[in-house]
């Protein structure tokens, strides 16, 4: 199985970059499945936890063959209620700030950094999750810069794109 990673903070365009890579691949015949490190977080000071569930029991079990069941965070409810279930396909993209974090690096095919001003990812992510996220912007920003000090995941990505 390949698996890509596509990281980046808040705002950056991860989403959107996975929708149409894994739209590309499925056309031209690929099992795609994308993964959305969202359904990892454990809420808002979740990031580091999100990254250590996207290691263990995501990359591990897919590694191995089996089907991988991660919990899935429920934002409305505030508390994990059930599973994923991600059966082994040919491609996995993972986006979502945390996917290419050295806990599952081993695992990573290939690692995208996503980046844009930070007036630009603010713009987006409030316009997509305004009255959610704002609140938590400052929060989560401090999470990503320590994830980027932490885990030098920009430096050790295969490719840098600019998304504004």
């Amino acid at each position: 199985m390949w698996v890509l990673a596509v990281d980046g903070r808040a705002g950056a365009g991860k989403t959107t970059l996975a929708a149409t890579v894994a739209a590309a691949l499925a056309a031209d015949g690929e099992r795609v499945g994308v993964l959305h490190m969202d359904d990892l977080y454990p809420g808002w000071s979740g990031l580091a936890a999100g990254s250590a569930a996207l290691a263990e029991e995501v990359l591990a079990p897919l590694a191995a063959g089996r089907t991988a069941r991660p919990r899935r965070w429920d934002w409305a409810a505030g508390r994990h209620t059930g599973v994923l279930e991600l059966p082994p396909v040919d491609v996995l993209i993972v986006e979502g700030v945390g996917s290419g974090a050295r806990a599952g690096a081993r695992h990573l095919s290939a690692l995208l950094w996503l980046e844009a001003p930070e007036e630009v990812r603010r713009a987006r992510a409030l316009g997509r999750d305004g009255a959610v996220f704002a609140p938590h912007w400052d929060g989560w920003a401090r999470q990503e810069a320590d994830y980027l000090a932490r885990d030098g995941v920009r430096e050790r990505a295969d490719a840098v794109v600019r998304t504004a």
